[in-house]
């Protein structure tokens, strides 16, 4: 039988080397090896075509010096986008992390704007709080101001009143009817200087010694009055009448309008005395004589 050389198949001349054995090559011994089917499994290759493993590190490769030339590579998902920019310093710069960066600096400015934004309006309201706080505080001091005046304002009236009514107090105060006395003789005393008892306060003092009128008031009568002797008798604004027995002189006239303290006659001993003296009664309404001691004390004298 003749031995029969198989026909060599012609190889393919990769530009990438490989480790795997292609089929055709001889065996050691000088064998082949029988070439498995295609798609037949073959060890841990299964599944796969024989000689496709051997190309991914050429495509690697290839793609390597593709990007390092400066270019891009748009070949699917995971490959750098189209708009992605390589620096001359050799860093790249995406475009939608320019967009975050531009994002960022909108939201700060926006955030820098609302605070500024929030400020304004806190001035602004602590400028109405104070313009409101300076407008009550005119508001209060007006009000103040406007009690103060009304207040002067009465305290000024009431003084005047009060001077006023201290003057008519002054002008009705009563007098002590002389100056320079003694008491001889005091209202209720009996004796035979009197055919009754005494009816009046005498005040004893050197003959011409002025007699001055108790109160304010108006002479009513003048004249000699048997053991009166000269007398004057004053009726004040009550009704109330007071005598003045006695006297040496007379220096008023009827109807005239005299005030406390103001000299009306003369201390003699004319009428029934045994010495100079002003004889003095009160007699209320002109009716009967009460103590004109009480009387006087309860006008503030101290006889």
């Amino acid at each position: 039988m003749s031995n029969h050389r198989a026909n060599r198949r012609t190889p393919v001349r990769s530009t990438v080397p490989t480790t795997a054995q292609t089929p055709g090559r001889r065996a050691a011994g000088g064998r082949r090896r029988a070439a498995g089917k295609p798609g037949s499994v073959a060890g841990p290759l299964a599944g796969r075509a024989l000689g496709a493993l051997p190309m991914i590190p050429t495509i690697t490769g290839a793609v390597a010096v593709t990007v390092a030339a400066g270019g891009t590579v748009a070949a699917g998902p995971g490959q750098a986008a189209a708009d992605d920019v390589v620096t001359a310093s050799g860093h790249q710069q995406n475009g939608t992390d320019a967009g975050i960066d531009t994002t960022r600096h909108s939201r700060s400015s926006r955030r820098s704007s609302d605070v500024n934004a929030d400020r304004r309006v806190t001035l602004s309201r602590d400028s109405e709080r104070d313009a409101r706080g300076d407008a009550a505080g005119r508001r209060v001091q007006s009000a103040l101001d406007t009690q103060a005046t009304q207040r002067n304002a009465a305290l000024t009236n009431l003084a005047r009143s009060a001077e006023k009514q201290a003057g008519i107090i002054k002008a009705n105060m009563w007098h002590l009817p002389t100056e320079g006395y003694h008491l001889t003789a005091r209202f209720g005393s009996a004796g035979g200087l009197w055919a009754n008892n005494h009816t009046g306060l005498d005040f004893a003092a050197p003959t011409g010694t002025p007699i001055y009128a108790v109160a304010n008031g108006v002479i009513t009568s003048t004249g000699f009055d048997g053991s009166y002797g000269n007398k004057t008798v004053e009726t004040l604004d009550d009704g109330t009448e007071i005598w003045y027995a006695h006297q040496s002189a007379i220096d008023v006239t009827v109807g005239e309008q005299v005030t406390g303290g103001e000299t009306i006659g003369a201390i003699g001993s004319t009428g029934n005395t045994t010495g100079p003296h002003v004889h003095i009664e009160v007699r209320p309404g002109g009716g009967d004589p009460v103590d004109p001691f009480t009387a006087m004390v309860y006008h503030g004298l101290h006889p």
